[in-house]
C-alpha cells in the first residue's frame, strides 16, 4: 500500500463494528448503546446482543429532569462497555421531537433543546469519565423515519439554530464527545454526510469540536465529498473500492491531500485515546439493575390522581388487567435494542408488594402488530371486566403499538382493544388506575376524564416492573415531569400540516414553534402541558427573585413541601423575552432543578439562566443576539403553571446592521452614521429636494418606512442617483 492508501483505509471501517487495524494501531469497537450496550452476539442476527443492563430509553430518562441520574447511568454503561472491549457507545440520540409521530422518539429526549442538551451532556460526561467514548447523534435535523435516508429537511436558518442545533452545541461545548455521528438525511438539499457548513464551519469552526466525525451506518453517498466536508470515518466497512477512490482523488488533487491526512489523524487520535483508557473491569449487574430501577421509578409521570394513589399494601384486592403487565414493553425496536440481563414484569412486582389478593387477566391479545388488528376481543374483555367488578382496585395496563427505528407512527390513539379495556373496566370499578406503556406520546382524551388515576410510564427498561410497583404503592413518590406535550388531538400539534412531507422533501413550516412553544403561542388547549407531573405531596412556591449578573440571570425561589410525604419537585424557570427586534415565543425553558424536599420543609432553590440562553439567532447578522429590554422570569411547575414571576432589565448586545441600497429610508435615518450621511446628501442642492419634502411630511414619512433607499431614485428629482446611493453605502459601512 502507498501512504495515501494507508490513510484512506483508516477513514473507513474494518468491518461492521470496528475501525481499521494497521501496523502499530489496533482496531477499536464501536457499538450501539444509548441505553444498553448492544454487543452483537451472532453474525447472523444484527440485532442480537450479549446480555447487558437495559436502562430506560431516553424518552423515559428525560422525564426525570435530573442530569445526575443521566451521569450515573452513563458511568454504568461505560463500565459494561469496557467489560466487552467496546471503545465507543453510539449515543446519545438528541434529535428534537418535532412530531409525536416520530418513530424513533423513544430514543430521543424532548421537544425542548435546553432540556435535551443538559441531560445529554451529563450522559456524555458520565460515559467518558470511565474511558469510553460517545457518539452524539444524529447530526442533524433527523426528526423522522419516513424516507430518512433521502429526505431533505427544509428548515430556515433561525429555526435550525435555535431548535435543532442548539442541543448539539450545548453538548459539544460542555462535554466534548469523542465522536459526533452525522445523520442520513439532507438538510436544505445537502446530505449531512457531505455538508461542509455543518461538519466543519459550524461543528468545528464555531463550536470547537475536537473529536472525530463518524457517519451513521450507510449514510455516506460519496466518500471523497464527505472527507472534503469534514467527515472522518465512514461506517460500516470494509470498503476497499472506496478506499482506492479516496487515495486516487488525493493523488490527483481532486481531494485536498491535507483533508485526507486530517481525517486519518483524527481516526488515529480516537483509537489512541481509547487505548489509553483500555483495561478489563468487573461489572456488578445487581447494582446496575438497582440503578435501572431507581431511574425508572424517577421517570414515571403521575398524570392524574383523584386521591386513589398511592395504594396501601393489604388494603384491598387488586385486579391487574392488560397483557403488558405480564409481558412488559420496555424498549423500542431497531439499533438500540439490547438484551437485558434480566427482566422484571409489573404483575410479579405488584403481587409481591400487595400483601393481599392479586388476580390477573390479559384483557387483549398482545401479539397483534398494528392498531387496525388490535381489535377488542369480547372473551378477553369479559374476563377482565368480571375481575374488575369483583376486586377493590383495578390496575389497567395499556400502551401503543411497538415503535421501531425505520418507521414513523400513523396515529397517537391507543389500539381499539386497549381503549375498550379501559372503558369496560371503568364502567364496573370506580377505583381504576390506568398505567401507560409507550415510547411516544399517546392521546388520553376523552377517556381520561372518567379515570381517577393515570401513570405515564413510557418504556422503562429491564427494571420497569419493579419501578411501577414502587410508585403505585408509594415506596417512591413520583417526581417525573413531561418532556413533551400531550395534545388533545394530533391535529392540534404544530407539526401536523408538515409531517412527514412528500416526494423526498419535508418542510419545517412551524418554524421555531416546536412543541410547547407552538401550543403556548396559539393558546391551544392540551391534555397535559410540557413540564407537567403530579406528586403524592404538594409544593408551594414563594416569591421569586431575579438579578442580572455577568453571565446571565440569577434566580432564587423558596419552595415548600406542604404535604405529609417527602418528595421531589422539578423547579422550572421560563423566560419571556422582549420581541421588538424579532418575534419570540411566549416563554422558553431557561433553567431547571430537581430538588428533594422533606415534608414540611422549605428549600431555597437557586438557578442560573445563562446569558447565551437568552439569545435568539439574528439572520441579519448571522449571529446570536441578546435583545435589550425587560425579561419576564417565571418559576414554574410546568410551561402553563407559572407560580411566581419577576421582571429584570437586560442590557442587549451591540448590533449594527450593515446598510445597503435595499435598507429602507427609515433604517438609514435610524442609523447614526447613515442618517447623517443621507441627510447631508439630500440637503446638498440649490433648494428643497423632493426627498427632503417627502421625509418632512408625516404622511409620506410613514410610506418611506418600507421603501428601500435605491427606490428613492425613482421618486426624486435627481438629488439621489444610483451613484449617490452607491457612495452612501460605501461611506456608511466604511
Amino acid at each position: 500500500m502507498t501512504p495515501r492508501n494507508d490513510l484512506a483505509a483508516l477513514t473507513s471501517g474494518r468491518n461492521f463494528w470496528s475501525t481499521e487495524q494497521q501496523d502499530g494501531l489496533p482496531a477499536i469497537t464501536l457499538t450501539d448503546g444509548p441505553h444498553g450496550v448492544r454487543m452483537q452476539a451472532s453474525d447472523n442476527d444484527m440485532f442480537s446482543g450479549r446480555p447487558a443492563t437495559c436502562f430506560p430509553p431516553a424518552t423515559a430518562t428525560a422525564s426525570t429532569w435530573d442530569p445526575d441520574l443521566l451521569r450515573r447511568m452513563g458511568e454504568a454503561l461505560a463500565t459494561e462497555a469496557r467489560s466487552m472491549d467496546v471503545s465507543v457507545l453510539l449515543g446519545p440520540g438528541i434529535n428534537i421531537k418535532r412530531s409525536p409521530l416520530g418513530g424513533r422518539n423513544f430514543e430521543y429526549f424532548s421537544e425542548d433543546p435546553l432540556l435535551t442538551g443538559t441531560l445529554a451532556a451529563a450522559y456524555v460526561q458520565g460515559v467518558q469519565s470511565r474511558g469510553v467514548g460517545t457518539s452524539l447523534k444524529h447530526f442533524a435535523v433527523n426528526s423522522q423515519e419516513t424516507d430518512r435516508m433521502r429526505v431533505s429537511a427544509e428548515v430556515d436558518e433561525r429555526t435550525l439554530r435555535e431548535i435543532y442545533l442548539r442541543a448539539f452545541q450545548r453538548v459539544v461545548e460542555q462535554a466534548q464527545p469523542w465522536t459526533v455521528m452525522c445523520s442520513y438525511n439532507r438538510i436544505n438539499g445537502v446530505h449531512a454526510s457531505r455538508n461542509r457548513w455543518l461538519l466543519t464551519d459550524v461543528l468545528r469552526g464555531e463550536w470547537g469540536f475536537e473529536g472525530a466525525v463518524v457517519s451513521d451506518w450507510g449514510a455516506v453517498v460519496d466518500r471523497v465529498d464527505s472527507i472534503a466536508a469534514g467527515l472522518d470515518l465512514t461506517m460500516p466497512g470494509p470498503d476497499a473500492a472506496g478506499d482506492q477512490r479516496v487515495a486516487d482523488a488525493a493523488e490527483s488533487g481532486a481531494l485536498d491531500p491535507g483533508a485526507l491526512e486530517t481525517a486519518a489523524a483524527r481516526v488515529r487520535a480516537l483509537v489512541e485515546r481509547a487505548q489509553d483508557a483500555s483495561g478489563s473491569v468487573d461489572v456488578d449487574h445487581d447494582a446496575h439493575h438497582a440503578l435501572a430501577r431507581e431511574i425508572a421509578s424517577r421517570a414515571i409521570v403521575l398524570l392524574k390522581n383523584d386521591g386513589l394513589l398511592p395504594l396501601e399494601p393489604g388494603s384491598g384486592s387488586i385486579a391487574v388487567l392488560g397483557e403488558i403487565a405480564r409481558t412488559p414493553r420496555y424498549q423500542g425496536g431497531g439499533s438500540s435494542q439490547s438484551t437485558p440481563t434480566r427482566l422484571d414484569d409489573a404483575l410479579s412486582a405488584i403481587t409481591a408488594a400487595a400483601q393481599g389478593e392479586v388476580a390477573f387477566a390479559p384483557g387483549y391479545d398482545a401479539d397483534h402488530a398494528s392498531t387496525e388488528e388490535t381489535d377488542a376481543d369480547d372473551g378477553l374483555l369479559n374476563e377482565a371486566a368480571e375481575l374488575a367488578r369483583t376486586h377493590d382496585i383495578a390496575l389497567v395496563f395499556v400502551g401503543n403499538d411497538p415503535e421501531t427505528e425505520g418507521m414513523d407512527r400513523t396515529t397517537l390513539t391507543l389500539p381499539e382493544g386497549h381503549l375498550a379495556l379501559v372503558e369496560r373496566v371503568r364502567a364496573v370499578n370506580e377505583n381504576t388506575v390506568v398505567v401507560l406503556s409507550n415510547g411516544g406520546v399517546v392521546l388520553t382524551s376523552p377517556w381520561d376524564t372518567d379515570v381517577p388515576a393515570i401513570l405515564e410510564t413510557w418504556l422503562l427498561g429491564q427494571a420497569g416492573g419493579g419501578a411501577i410497583a414502587d410508585v403505585l404503592f408509594g415506596v417512591v413518590n413520583p417526581s417525573g415531569r413531561l418532556a413533551e406535550t400531550v395534545p388533545l388531538r394530533l391535529e392540534d400539534h404544530p407539526s401536523y400540516l408538515d409531517f412527514p412531507g412528500e416526494h423526498g422533501v419535508v418542510r419545517y413550516g412551524e418554524g421555531i414553534h416546536v412543541g410547547y412553544r407552538g401550543f403556548d403561542a396559539r393558546e391551544t388547549d392540551v391534555s397535559y402541558p410540557f413540564g407537567w407531573g403530579l406528586s403524592y405531596t404538594t409544593f408551594e412556591y414563594g416569591d421569586v427573585t431575579a438579578t442580572v449578573g455577568e453571565h446571565g440571570i440569577n434566580v432564587t425561589v423558596p419552595v415548600t413541601n406542604t404535604g405529609d410525604r417527602d418528595g421531589r419537585e422539578v423547579v422550572q424557570v421560563y423566560v419571556s423575552a422582549p420581541d421588538e427586534d424579532a418575534h419570540r415565543v411566549p416563554r422558553e425553558l431557561a433553567a431547571f432543578e430537581s430538588v428533594e424536599i422533606a415534608a414540611g420543609a422549605t428549600e431555597t432553590v437557586t438557578l442560573t439562566v445563562r446569558r447565551a440562553d437568552l439569545a435568539y439567532w439574528d439572520t441579519r447578522v448571522s449571529s446570536w443576539i441578546v435583545a435589550p429590554g425587560e425579561y419576564v422570569v417565571a418559576a414554574a411547575a410546568s410551561s402553563r403553571d407559572l407560580r411566581s414571576v419577576a421582571i429584570v432589565s437586560v442590557t442587549g448586545d451591540d448590533v449594527r446592521l450593515p446598510l445597503t441600497a435595499e435598507s429602507t429610508v427609515t433604517e438609514w435615518l435610524d442609523d447614526p452614521r447613515g442618517g447623517d450621511l443621507l441627510r447631508a446628501a439630500i440637503d446638498d442642492g440649490d433648494g428643497p429636494s423632493v426627498a427632503q419634502a417627502m421625509m418632512g411630511n408625516p404622511e409620506t414619512a410613514v410610506f418611506l418606512s418600507s421603501v428601500p433607499l435605491a427606490r428613492m431614485v425613482a421618486f426624486g428629482d435627481g438629488t439621489l442617483t444610483p451613484d449617490v446611493v452607491a457612495r452612501l453605502v460605501q461611506d456608511a459601512n466604511g
